[in-house]
């Protein structure tokens, strides 16, 4: 089938919806931010009932890539949890406890966006509201720059659970990084950074999955349309590969201790904002 430029023209937009999705969800600067700072300066959106359906599908793809990086990790709390409730060896409670504060640290997202999501929706969405949102995780990063947590995987508590998932709920709010509010938090707590990064990725499994369960049949929807089955495939591949990236460059990052980068990055933004929004 012959597509005209405005059809060949959308798959460009939607390419580039699935790149920025993509590169920065992983990345403590807000991928919902920069979806909305895109379609404010550039015209790049997706109008009505498509946007929520085309937000829950590109970070499906991020969490594949979650998926991808992280596989040997699940495998081995799901195995050992498994092990652990049929014969309650104690080596293998450390992973069981985990999961379960993956589940824990879950519960002040869901709860708070069911009660406070048309709100945030209808105020808290506007491109100033980003840049405030921004220079707060610029600030946030910045505190953290040179912590060192000595806490591990086995020493998560219920309290580090829920503070974390609050953490992540502040997320909620566009402009305000998940990944960026999750690890703030749990570096201030004493986490290590390679606990706090695994940790803060884990906790995006059901958060994600979440999303798609509940927008499942507008995103089915959407995807049997004809005309925008390849304009969605796309975003999704290219959400998918480049959160592969990203996340991987994150892990080096964080590795090395470099999270100021990001500070520079998300005060920047914000600045170019109050300055031309």
């Amino acid at each position: 089938m012959t597509r005209s430029l405005e059809q060949w023209l959308e798959i460009l937009k939607f390419l580039v919806l699935g790149l920025i999705q993509g590169v920065t969800e992983p990345i403590p600067v807000s991928s919902s931010g920069h979806l909305l700072i895109f379609y404010h300066f550039f015209g790049l959106g997706i109008e009505g009932n498509s946007s929520l359906g085309f937000a829950v599908l590109v970070n499906f793809a991020s969490l594949l890539s979650v998926l991808i990086i992280y596989r040997k990790d699940l495998a081995r709390l799901g195995a050992n949890s498994i092990s652990y409730l049929k014969d309650r060896n104690p080596e293998q409670k450390a992973d069981f406890r985990f999961i379960l504060f993956i589940i824990l640290g879950s519960v002040p997202a869901a709860v708070l966006g069911l009660l406070f999501n048309d709100v945030i929706e209808e105020e808290l969405t506007g491109v100033k509201m980003i840049g405030i949102s921004l220079f707060v995780t610029a600030i946030a990063l910045w505190v953290i720059r040179n912590l060192r947590g000595r806490k591990n995987d086995g020493e998560l508590s219920v309290k580090d659970a829920l503070l974390i998932g609050l953490g992540q709920a502040c997320a909620l709010i566009p402009g305000i990084s998940r990944s960026g509010a999750t690890i703030v938090v749990a570096m201030l707590i004493g986490l290590q950074r390679e606990t706090a990064l695994r940790y803060s990725f884990l906790l995006y499994i059901p958060v994600s999955l979440g999303g798609m369960i509940l927008e499942g049949e507008a995103i089915m929807q959407i995807m049997s349309d004809p005309d925008m089955f390849l304009p969605y495939l796309v975003a999704f591949i290219a959400a998918l590969v480049a959160s592969y990236f990203a996340l991987k460059w994150f892990m080096h990052v964080m590795k090395q201790g470099n999270l100021v980068i990001f500070s520079v990055y998300c005060l920047a933004v914000s600045v170019l904002i109050f300055i031309f929004a």
